[in-house]
């Protein structure tokens, strides 16, 4: 009775009724006292006295940014619309900070600037759903390109900035893009490329002419004086898209193949955003410190998100630094930091210096914060909250660390189990969702590894799954009959994991600095493999498949003879041989990767 009376508070006080769905409520309502009169064992009673309170405040979050989806769905708004109600509130307070220049950028004048785009993309002839790439490091003139195209419909393709030659060009052609607009510093990039690109392309730099040479080879026009020549008053256009329309794409990384374009609709946009600010107790006055690139989700949807839609002020950096990261944050007096993947233990393995003791920062925003570095990340920097979650940008089963557990990227309901609905699944050998005599997806039991699913339901905006530009792609990620027969769930993957390259290779010298050498033309520095074993040949099945199971198993422990296994030493920049006092170095972790 205790968990009914405090769900239903929280539904009273919200007003949440009109929100929600008749199956989403009856779940909501209902489910818990069936669960408490049908499971009624002193396990189950322990479980729901130790999740209870977790769960009711993630339980109120959820329903906040449910009730604001709802309403934003009924009056068709767009994130351009948010966006100009937030200038509104505080037109003069700074809302982008370049950390590069010291520019700082009111919310009225990136609105203006957002203005002067919508414009151009006009002039230029395009329409509704035209796509223009946009490739350039981080710098607030990304989030007023992609802001401003989607006043006027035109979506944006945020290429990381890392990609060369066949990854870029695939990205630039898999978006369909009519223009690409491009930031001066990769002028090189471009001009590799710049004959493989369709005729059609129009091409567009921003920013000092340092190449003047590689420039005047290309057909392209400078975007800098057309912007100061565009006015700053809102265009004479009505949008037609609405909250569930796109918005703009973000790419996959790419290390388990080429990058896939994620498509990112108006609504999912203020979903990731409103989550991070609802859960992990943000304040309007917040400065956030985002050195995370804004071709990534993180950085433009959660770090961008929370300045657009909540008026946060955000410190834009153009790189990571390890070094210059607690002196910016005091610099800008910042009270949230984002991280991601290895920032933080990047972190502690700088020496110490005065500035991370006279910082502000209250909470740490991110994920991939691993349980061997977070108790000494926390106390060493005085991190008051770890707001630590786990998410794709396409995903729709997204959790998060709402009560700062150390080491967890989020949970599971065991006693609200219908009001998100999720599953952590078993998985074969060969990858493959493991089914049960009916058909149906086998839980995973407390403690077992597993694939996270998520189902799918088009008609609520917290289960969609707007997928990919390519369909088949798309189709490759959704499993039917998981939770229950005729269903759909979104498929969370092994995606993201990048580590050894598995060679064929016969006699002959193999040369390690050459392959090295075309390996960083080709992909980004997060997709080189850190190890390399030259094998007589690689295993595959009966239908000539590769065996990637048997390879990951093995690893890169040295496999006799017969083979070759190397790894990329991060201090001498080359491929070293495994011997086995190094592998056990590497597995006691003396040696950095």
């Amino acid at each position: 009775m205790q968990l009914m009376s405090a769900v239903i508070v929280i539904l009273s006080v919200l007003g949440a009724v009109k929100l929600l769905s008749l199956p989403w409520l009856c779940c909501l309502a209902v489910g818990p006292g069936l669960l408490l009169a049908r499971r009624t064992s002193r396990k189950f009673i322990h479980v729901a006295l130790r999740t209870i309170k977790r769960d009711l405040m993630c339980l109120a979050v959820i329903l906040r940014v449910r009730f604001s989806m709802y309403c934003h769905l009924r009056s068709r708004s767009t994130i351009p619309a948010l966006f100009a109600w937030t200038v509104t509130q505080h037109p003069d307070k700074p809302a982008l900070i370049y950390e590069a220049t010291g520019e700082v950028w009111s919310f009225r004048q990136l609105q203006e600037r957002c203005h002067a785009v919508a414009h151009w993309a006009l002039a230029q002839g395009w329409a509704e759903g035209d796509v223009v790439a946009l490739y350039m490091e981080s710098q607030p003139l990304v989030v007023a390109l992609w802001l401003g195209l989607s006043m006027v419909g035109v979506e944006a393709a945020l290429i990381n900035h890392n990609l060369r030659r066949q990854s870029l060009l695939h990205c630039v052609g898999m978006s369909g893009a009519r223009a690409l607009v491009f930031g001066t510093e990769l002028t090189e990039a471009v001009s590799e490329v710049s004959n493989a690109l369709q005729p059609s392309m129009v091409l567009f730099s921003s920013g000092e002419q340092q190449e003047e040479m590689k420039l005047c080879s290309l057909h392209l026009h400078s975007l800098d004086p057309l912007m100061a020549r565009a006015p700053t008053h809102p265009p004479n256009y009505t949008l037609r898209k609405d909250f569930n329309d796109r918005l703009f794409y973000i790419y996959t990384s790419g290390t388990t193949g080429m990058p896939k374009a994620a498509v990112v609709v108006h609504s999912r946009y203020f979903r990731i955003a409103a989550f991070g600010f609802h859960a992990f107790g943000l304040r309007h006055d917040d400065i956030i410190y985002n050195s995370l690139p804004l071709y990534h989700s993180a950085g433009t949807i959660l770090g961008v998100g929370l300045c657009l839609l909540f008026g946060l002020t955000v410190v834009v950096r153009r790189k990571f630094s390890a070094s210059r990261f607690w002196d910016d944050c005091v610099k800008h007096n910042c009270t949230v930091i984002q991280y991601i993947g290895e920032i933080c233990r990047y972190l502690l393995a700088q020496p110490v210096r005065p500035s991370e003791a006279h910082h502000s920062v209250r909470v740490a925003l991110g994920n991939g914060l691993r349980p061997s570095v977070w108790e000494e990340f926390v106390q060493r920097f005085r991190i008051q909250r770890v707001g630590e979650f786990y998410g794709a940008t396409e995903c729709n089963c997204s959790l998060i660390n709402i009560d700062g557990k150390v080491g967890a990227c989020g949970f599971n309901s065991r006693i609200l189990p219908g009001v998100y609905p999720i599953k952590l699944v078993r998985v074969q050998e060969n990858g493959e969702l493991l089914r049960d005599a009916q058909g149906l997806c086998i839980p995973c039991l407390p403690g077992e590894p597993g694939m996270l699913v998520g189902r799918i339901n088009h008609s609520d905006p917290l289960r969609r799954f707007d997928g990919y530009t390519d369909q088949d792609s798309t189709n490759r990620k959704i499993a039917h009959n998981v939770f229950k027969m005729g269903d759909s769930a979104y498929v969370s993957g092994v995606e993201g994991k990048a580590g050894m390259a598995a060679i064929a290779h016969q006699g002959g010298q193999f040369d390690l600095d050459a392959f090295l050498i075309a390996v960083k033309k080709a992909l980004p520095s997060y997709a080189h493999p850190v190890f390399l074993r030259l094998m007589p040949s690689v295993h595959t099945t009966g239908t000539f498949k590769l065996q990637k199971k048997r390879l990951q198993r093995e690893g890169y422990k040295p496999q006799g003879t017969s083979e070759n296994t190397y790894f990329l030493d991060s201090r001498t920049g080359r491929y070293e041989a495994i011997t086995d006092e190094l592998y056990q170095a590497i597995m006691e972790g003396k040696v950095r990767l």
